[in-house]
C-alpha cells in the first residue's frame, strides 16, 4: 500500500524532506514593472530571523520606517548605520516574533526588506539576487503561496508592554523620528 502524505507548505505539495528539515520555508518570486518581489512564508520566528540575517546584504547606511499598529505610531530614520540597525533588530527579534503587529521596512537604493504586522517577509529589489540568497538559505521557490488557513486581525491586537518597551528602546537607539502617519489606533 502506497500512502502519500500531503503537505500544502512544501513546494511540490507532498511531504518530501529537505536536506536538514522538512521543506516548509518557501518564497514566491514575481516581477512587476521592473521590480523583483519575493514573498516569504515561514514561521514567525524564522521570518524575523531572516529579516535580521538578510540585512547583511544591504548598503552600509539604510532608511528605516517602523509602524506600531497598536499605538498607531510611525517612526522613520534616514541614513541609519547598518550595524546599529542590525543590533536594534537583534534586540527586537523575540518581542516581534512573539507579538507581531509592527511593520518594519528597511530601504537601500535598490532594495527594500519589509516585515509585515502579520510577520510575513517581503523583499522588493531592482535585481533578482535575493532569489539566489533565499535558495541558498534553504527556502524553496513555489509558483504560488498555499491557501491561507488563518489570517490575524490587525484591529484586535492586544496590548503588549514588553513590545512597547522594546520599540521605544529601538527608536531611541536608532534616533528615529515620528513619521508622517502618527494616529490613534
Amino acid at each position: 500500500m502506497n500512502l502519500q502524505l500531503r503537505n500544502e507548505m512544501s513546494p511540490s505539495g507532498n511531504d518530501e524532506a529537505g536536506r536538514f528539515r522538512p521543506v516548509s520555508d518557501w518564497f514566491v518570486a514575481s516581477k512587476d514593472a521592473g521590480v523583483y518581489v519575493a514573498r516569504i512564508g515561514t514561521t514567525a520566528e524564522r521570518a524575523v530571523d531572516l529579516m535580521h540575517a538578510l540585512t547583511l546584504h544591504l548598503d552600509p547606511a539604510v532608511d528605516v520606517v517602523m509602524s506600531d499598529l497598536r499605538s498607531g505610531t510611525e517612526w522613520e530614520g534616514f541614513d541609519v548605520a547598518l550595524p546599529d540597525l542590525r543590533d536594534a533588530l537583534g534586540r527586537l527579534r523575540f518581542p516581534l516574533a512573539t507579538y507581531g503587529g509592527v511593520e518594519m521596512s528597511v530601504f537601500g537604493p535598490d532594495d527594500q526588506l519589509s516585515l509585515t504586522p502579520e510577520l510575513l517577509l517581503v523583499i522588493y529589489s531592482r535585481s533578482d539576487r535575493w532569489y539566489f540568497l533565499l535558495d541558498g538559505l534553504g527556502l524553496s521557490e513555489r509558483a504560488e503561496p498555499p491557501a491561507a488557513v488563518w489570517v490575524p486581525s490587525r484591529t484586535s491586537l492586544a496590548t503588549s508592554p514588553e513590545l512597547a518597551t522594546a520599540l521605544t528602546s529601538a527608536v531611541a537607539r536608532l534616533g528615529l523620528q515620528p513619521g508622517l502617519r502618527v494616529s490613534a489606533p
